[in-house]
């Protein structure tokens, strides 16, 4: 049976490739069938966009295998693209040859109604082929090509950072331990588990950022830019948090931190561009069903100069407002959401980025001001979420970074001997951020759960599929 001459409805839908009168071959799932008795419509969707073709057979009683096809069947059509004869569609093909390759039974989840998203996710090996989902893969997988396009363009470097990892660059815990040691009976030492005894040889984890190994990269290559999976070991069920999620860190060498604002807005601005230009299908059905505002979110964003302010003006900013804050404002704590909403959606009315923020509330690599009291450190907020971007100029001074290391209670410190090491060995300033991709995602399409933005989700007590 012939498989490979298919043609992709994109082809025939979205981008009017294929002449009228063709021989064409459509492989795809049943959305719809419906069968009379001089004529019968198999409506088939082949995952290449989210408008479906519709297959006209001509005397149905010629075509038994029709009363086979049911709803999320995979079926091979034949014949010729014609006008549509009928509203709400351009094309249709006038059927030749229809084979049922696999067949589905009437206990098919994903009949023609709608479908909760609390539903969907029980069945997450299913639900790409509904149009909500089909558009988010459709777009993440844009979006991913997007990421490279961006930063290979501006010559950076596409950095592979290990996923096994023995740091933990946040230094706050929350790490996925990765190990061979059998837990019923592991080594013990001086009453202690014995890592040495470990796969590794010691303690090791699943990353939870390329940061660390991009610095190094970054001071030998110059431009570097990470984009995997990272994971979080936290404990949190909400709809913004995920144990496993996709993390892009581009690292600049000789760059502080007004070369790492340029930067972050100048990518922000490039993502939202391009979701408005290149995913226009996606964009117009997430308009619809999602968010009737996003596509004039996006715009509005990727037209706008955002603002620069430090944290204590951000504070002063609050504090001065008539705002009733849930989370009291003063300085030195860190900004709730609530608060960078209030700057971006009320008193600038457009993207902000605050940085210079409390040494005490950021981590130990960023960069430490003359004040001693504030560290290089930035956030870019937006409207409708608050904080997108996080990032820093990171601290290129050994002798600084030891004692902040110190302070921050990290006691290992001979373990970041190669951290500190590039420090040591012909210092170079840098600075870099992160934009979790599943966060960008939700804002571009409007969708307000990050379990429904990522095929597969990891969150605190699920991990199926």
């Amino acid at each position: 049976m012939d498989y490979k001459n298919r043609t992709r409805i994109a082809r025939i839908i979205l981008s009017d490739e294929i002449a009228l009168n063709t021989d064409v071959i459509i492989l795809g799932l049943v959305r719809t069938v419906r069968v009379g008795k001089e004529v019968a419509f198999v409506e088939v969707n082949d995952g290449s966009c989210l408008k479906n073709i519709q297959g006209v057979v001509g005397e149905p009683d010629k075509f038994p295998v029709l009363s086979e096809i049911l709803t999320g069947a995979s079926v091979r059509i034949k014949g010729k693209l014609i006008e549509s004869q009928g509203g709400g569609q351009k094309y249709e093909i006038a059927v030749e040859e229809l084979d049922l390759i696999g067949p589905a039974d009437a206990t098919y989840p994903l009949q023609k109604k709608r479908h909760s998203y609390e539903f969907l996710r029980e069945i997450a090996h299913l639900r790409p082929r509904t149009n909500t989902f089909g558009a988010l893969n459709r777009i993440r997988s844009k979006l991913a090509y997007a990421v490279h396009q961006f930063y290979q363009e501006k010559g950076f470097y596409y950095i592979h950072t290990p996923i096994v990892t023995t740091s933990d660059c946040e230094g706050a815990g929350g790490l996925f331990r990765v190990s061979t040691i059998d837990h019923e009976n592991p080594p013990i030492s001086d009453g202690k588990i014995d890592w040495t005894e470990d796969f590794f040889g010691t303690e090791s984890f699943l990353a939870v950022s390329g940061q660390l190994e991009g610095e190094l990269l970054a001071t030998a290559l110059g431009d570097i830019y990470t984009f995997g999976p990272t994971f979080r070991a936290e404990n949190s069920n909400t709809s913004r948090h995920a144990s496993e999620f996709w993390m892009i860190e581009p690292e600049m060498a000789w760059a502080e931190l007004d070369d790492n604002m340029d930067l972050a807005e100048e990518f922000l601005k490039y993502l939202f561009r391009y979701a408005l230009e290149k995913c226009e299908e996606e964009m117009s059905f997430f308009g619809q069903w999602i968010d009737k505002e996003v596509r004039q979110t996006l715009a509005s964003v990727a037209d706008s100069q955002f603002e620069r302010l430090t944290y204590t003006e951000a504070i002063k900013i609050l504090e001065s407002s008539s705002e009733k804050f849930e989370f009291p404002v003063s300085w030195g704590v860190d900004l709730q959401s609530e608060h960078e909403r209030y700057l971006t959606e009320k008193k600038f009315k457009k993207p902000v980025i605050v940085y210079d923020y409390p040494e005490e509330i950021k981590s130990f690599y960023m960069k430490l001001n003359d004040d001693g009291k504030t560290v290089r450190a930035m956030d870019v907020l937006v409207p409708r979420v608050g904080e997108i971007i996080g990032g820093s100029q990171r601290e290129h001074r050994l002798d600084v970074l030891e004692n902040r290391m110190k302070e921050k209670g990290i006691t290992n410190i001979e373990e970041y001997q190669w951290y500190l090491d590039i420090r040591k060995y012909g210092t170079v300033p840098h600075s870099g951020f992160g934009l979790g991709f599943e966060r960008a995602i939700m804002y571009i399409t409007g969708m307000t759960n990050i379990r429904d933005v990522i095929p597969f989700p990891r969150v605190p007590k699920w991990a199926k599929f």
